[in-house]
């Protein structure tokens, strides 16, 4: 009797490009045949070809995905703005869709992961073992390949990562990755820069110990390639109490801030970038891409008295400029609780003058509730609710992806 396994190889090809990313996984565990079929990548280039191809078809042109953490999971979202109406409650509901989870093929990489950095359809996972070791895996779903990333030392817990590409030539892109630790531990300061080459499979020292801090609680994103954060000039805590100026709230004392490029080109960080805005000590600013064309950056004042969008006209590792406001979110409390700075990603829709901000739900004492706030102008505010939060202080980190055929 004739088993579906036994398609011819063309046929195969063409009905299994037609199903989802999220099916690949039983897909694989099908037959040797077709696991070594749905990694190759003519079949993943085809399956992408079809998935835009149909979104056309449908009219889903405005639709872009996404990828959520969420209980230590990684989780593919769609997201789609473009039919929101304001008096359409049903249509908010459906905006933001979870279409499933992605997961590879061997159970055990099936383990918690607490972040991820996107570059050109490729993850970089953060994952935590039970023995609070950190393990760096980056990870392309579409492909269903993985690569575990040894430390040239070892791991440190508030590392911070980026992933990124240099151009070799116009065509041929190197894959890289940027560790850093910068972390004040009294009496010393710890500062370490290393970057990895997927070509060479090896580390190399960043000897240059600049005198910026990105915080580890900052998420760099990455554009064209590069990677892009927002920073802060170095001050430590004690010289907050030596300029300490009578009758001033510390709270509202504005710290020299900026934005910072990485070009993993050159493998220099970029000239300091000017922001539109001129942020507080503890204020929330946070960064997004557009189409791998354009930053937007996100103020958010942490009395919760104004929250505003910009986005750039031109961006480059040494040169930005800014649009006017994009988007006034206003100074109502639209969020009805303070946003948290490791919490605040967001996504904007340019056409549609909306944006989305993941966080938690209204209760401060009970955020038990993951939240997307749908948020535009003249007051227009509306939730999806994403979901319980197995862990209650544990926010939804979202970044949006790109799948591609990119193999590692």
């Amino acid at each position: 009797m004739t088993k579906i396994a036994d398609l011819p190889r063309d046929l195969a090809d063409e009905v299994l490009t037609r199903l989802p990313v999220t099916s690949l996984r039983a897909i694989r565990f099908t037959c040797k045949k077709w696991n070594t079929l749905t990694r190759r990548r003519s079949f993943t280039k085809k399956q992408i070809g079809w998935e835009q191809a149909e979104a056309k078809k449908k009219k889903q042109e405005k639709d872009f995905q996404a990828i959520m953490i969420m209980h230590d999971r990684v989780y593919l979202m769609s997201v789609n703005l473009y039919g929101i109406q304001k008096d359409d409650d049903n249509n908010i509901e459906s905006s933001i869709k979870r279409t499933g989870e992605l997961i590879s093929l061997n159970d055990d990489d099936r383990v918690g992961i607490s972040q991820v950095y996107h570059c050109d359809g490729l993850l970089l996972c953060i994952i935590a073992n039970d023995n609070n070791s950190t393990r760096l895996v980056v990870w392309n779903p579409y492909c269903g390949q993985t690569r575990l990333i040894e430390p040239r030392d070892s791991y440190h817990e508030r590392d911070t990562y980026a992933l990124g590409y240099g151009m070799k030539s116009d065509s041929s892109r190197s894959y890289k990755i940027l560790r850093y630790l910068d972390i004040i531990e009294p009496p010393i300061r710890i500062c370490q820069f290393e970057i990895y080459h997927f070509d060479s499979n090896s580390w190399m020292v960043i000897e240059d110990i600049p005198d910026w801090n990105i915080s580890h609680l900052s998420c760099g994103v990455s554009l064209k390639g590069n990677t892009y954060w927002f920073a802060q000039e170095r001050i430590l805590p004690h010289e907050w109490e030596i300029e300490e100026i009578p009758g001033e709230i510390p709270e509202l004392r504005e710290i020299p801030s900026f934005l910072l490029c990485f070009d993993f080109t050159t493998e220099n960080f970029g000239s300091l970038l000017p922001l539109p805005f001129q942020p507080r000590l503890h204020d929330t600013v946070t960064l997004s891409t557009i189409r791998e064309e354009k930053l937007a950056v996100l103020y958010y004042q942490w009395d919760m008295s104004w929250t505003g969008i910009w986005i750039s006209n031109k961006i480059e590792p040494n040169a930005v400029s800014w649009s006017s406001l994009f988007l006034p979110i206003g100074r109502i409390r639209r969020f009805e609780r303070p946003l948290e700075r490791t919490s605040a990603t967001f996504f904007v829709d340019e056409e549609k003058k909306l944006a989305v901000v993941f966080d938690k739900g209204k209760s401060i004492l009970n955020p038990t509730r993951n939240t997307a706030y749908i948020v535009g102008e003249d007051g227009y505010c509306k939730q999806v609710d994403l979901g319980e939060s197995v862990h209650k202080y544990c926010f939804p980190l979202v970044c949006s992806f790109d799948p591609s055929c990119v193999q590692i």
